[in-house]
């Protein structure tokens, strides 16, 4: 459980041109942030859906 005043926070980057995703910092890769775990599971499957590579 969480304590109060904390917030989980999930990040990932990406890169649109050589269709990337990384779970941790890269330079020239777009930071996304997401505060709740649905919506980071969504853009996860909307990024496999669109055959991006994971590293």
């Amino acid at each position: 459980m969480q304590a109060r005043g904390e917030e989980r926070v999930w990040r990932i980057w990406v890169n649109a041109e050589d269709r990337v995703v990384s779970f941790h910092q890269e330079s020239g890769f777009q930071m996304l942030e997401f505060r709740s775990w649905e919506y980071f599971q969504a853009a996860i499957d909307q990024y496999t859906q669109q055959r991006y590579r994971y590293q």
